[in-house]
């Protein structure tokens, strides 16, 4: 018997007005750097250091690469992430990060977003680069990032 593993990650963006109004959304694929496979297993054997806990974000849109450690261009301070198990299944399972970047923190065209185990510094897990959020002053920006192991 020869099972296949999977591996992919959803990002949903909402940015927000000072009222709580949508202003932009989008949804994207991720791509999960090699630092993130070795994340995961490393995990998986007791090992490795901290769980995923914050996202950033960033004003450059080089595609991302199996070999990424970082974000290009990193603005801001790190959200941090509120993490759960949303799906359990026999075909898939999914864990689910959300942050909220809030009013002040994380301004300007926003091209790119990354999932990290700490508040700076490595490790990086997961990397996207989607088209520009333009998060004013007073805007909100609303990350969901899910992770999805499939049996394929």
């Amino acid at each position: 018997m020869k099972e296949n593993l999977k591996l992919r990650g959803i990002v949903t963006a909402i940015l927000r007005d000072k009222d709580g109004n949508v202003k932009q959304e989008q949804t994207i694929d991720n791509l999960v750097v090699t630092g993130g496979l070795g994340f995961i297993t490393d995990r998986m054997q007791g090992a490795g250091t901290g769980v995923i806990s914050h996202m950033g974000v960033g004003t450059t849109n080089t595609a991302p690469a199996t070999g990424n450690t970082a974000l290009v261009a990193e603005v801001g301070t790190r959200a941090t992430v509120t993490a759960s198990r949303v799906t359990t299944t026999t075909a898939n399972d999914t864990a689910q990060y959300v942050s909220t970047f809030t009013a002040g923190n994380a301004t300007g065209a926003l091209v790119e977003a990354g999932l990290f185990n700490a508040s700076t510094g490595p490790l990086m897990v997961s990397r996207v680069v989607f088209a520009v959020i333009n998060k004013g002053a007073s805007d909100s920006l609303d990350i969901t990032w899910k992770i999805q192991l499939t049996a394929a």
